[in-house]
């Protein structure tokens, strides 16, 4: 059983700054891997930034140069600083964690949390 648990959350302006957090535990051992999802009303959950060994991460286009993905392993915290926000990134934001299975694939876990909601106004 993996527990997530997402926080950081809020209404900011358009232009603003957010930085979410992800607190797992549970059986998570043989996770090398992390990431954070969005998912706005009536669209898809969609995998926005992730991090694996190495420090190796990979962002979505609509959030590259604008999202940072980060984590303390130590901690098991996963972390998204968001600068320049946009109207586009209201959404409910949720982290998940995996592995890396051996054609490099990330094999992601079926556990979420509650998410957490940023919400951006202009």
């Amino acid at each position: 059983q993996v527990q997530l648990v997402e926080s950081g959350g809020g209404l900011v302006q358009a232009g603003g700054s957010l930085r979410l957090s992800c607190a797992a535990s549970g059986a998570i051992f043989s996770i090398n891997a992390m990431g954070w999802y969005r998912q706005a009303p009536g669209k898809q959950r969609e995998l926005v930034a992730h991090i694996i060994p190495g420090g190796h991460t990979n962002y979505a286009a609509s959030v590259k140069d604008r999202f940072t993905i980060s984590r303390d392993n130590a901690k098991n915290t996963l972390y998204l600083q968001i600068n320049s926000l946009k109207a586009e990134d209201t959404a409910v934001y949720y982290c998940n964690v995996g592995v890396v299975d051996y054609i490099g694939r990330i094999r992601w876990s079926d556990y979420w949390g509650q998410g957490t909601q940023v919400t951006v106004s202009s």
